[in-house]
Order: structure tokens, then sequence, then C-alpha cells
């Protein structure tokens, strides 16, 4: 099983779980993008988790365009590759973590990315940065997510016979 985590900014990347996790920054082409993807899948099953986001009010119309199409691209690749999408936010995501490692991450951003950059580095021997670190959480409860309902799957059908 191959699971994809992707931060969708210009400056988010994207996190691939396939008996370890290896994560690259976001490619600047839709082709560069798409190769990416490819090099990651190959024809093998995987399952991506893109954070859907929204546009804040103080965020300026042309970095939001930006950011939109960015996250469209994304979308299209996958759907192009035929990978199953789950949209998860970021309450969705970090939550998560807060509760698996019973921890409260601060309100401050900048405080709460070099917390989250931290608790990534230990699903990884590579560096972590301020620009992977959400790829790679995300791919994580990815991973975490689709084991937990493969389990319970195999459940459901072992007290169905």
């Amino acid at each position: 099983m191959i699971i994809l985590g992707i931060d969708p900014g210009a400056g988010g990347a994207i996190a691939c779980w396939e008996k370890g996790i290896t994560s690259h920054k976001c490619p600047k082409s839709t082709e560069e993008m798409s190769s990416l993807v490819q090099s990651y899948v190959g024809k093998n099953k995987a399952y991506a988790y893109i954070e859907q986001v929204h546009a804040m009010p103080h965020d300026g119309r042309s970095s939001l365009f930006k950011f939109g199409t960015n996250y469209g691209m994304w979308l299209g690749i996958l759907a192009a590759h035929g990978i199953e999408v789950e949209k998860v936010s970021p309450q969705k995501w970090m939550k998560y973590w807060k509760v698996k490692l019973d921890i409260e991450l601060s309100k401050d951003k900048p405080k709460r990315k070099r917390e989250l950059k931290e608790i990534a580095q230990n699903y990884t021997d590579k560096t972590v940065t301020l620009y992977n670190a959400d790829a790679i959480l995300i791919a994580m409860y990815g991973l975490y997510t689709k084991q937990e309902e493969n389990k319970n799957d195999s459940k459901g059908s072992k007290s169905k016979v």
C-alpha cells in the first residue's frame, strides 16, 4: 500500500509512505508534479490525502489564485493517475495527532509549525523542514487511518461469516 500526503501550497510538499517515508518539495510545473506522482506509485494501488484548505480573508487575490491553481493541479494529477483521494482539513489531521500523542499544539502559528516539524521528525531519518513536515504528517495520518479502516473491514467481514 502506498500513501501520499500532500500539502498543496507552492511552499508545501508531497510525502510518500511505502515501507518508510520520503518527501519532495512541491514541484514548480504540472509535468514535474505528475512525474513525481508516477515515480511514487507506478502501477501500485495508492491512496492520497490532500490538505483541504480555504481562503483566508487576509490573503491577497493573486496568492489565492496561485494557491487554488496548485490545489487543482494536484487533484487533477491524482485523478489522472487513478488515485483515490481524501481531502482532509488541517483541523482534522492536527486533531488526530493531538489525540494520538496526547499533546496540545500551540495556537501561535510559527510555534505550532516548529512543534509539527518535531513530530514529523519521528517518522523519517531524513531531515524534516518546515516545507515538508505537514506533508509527512498528513501521509502518516493517512497511513494510520487506512490501517484502521482495513482492520475494521476485516473484523466486519469475519463477524458476517
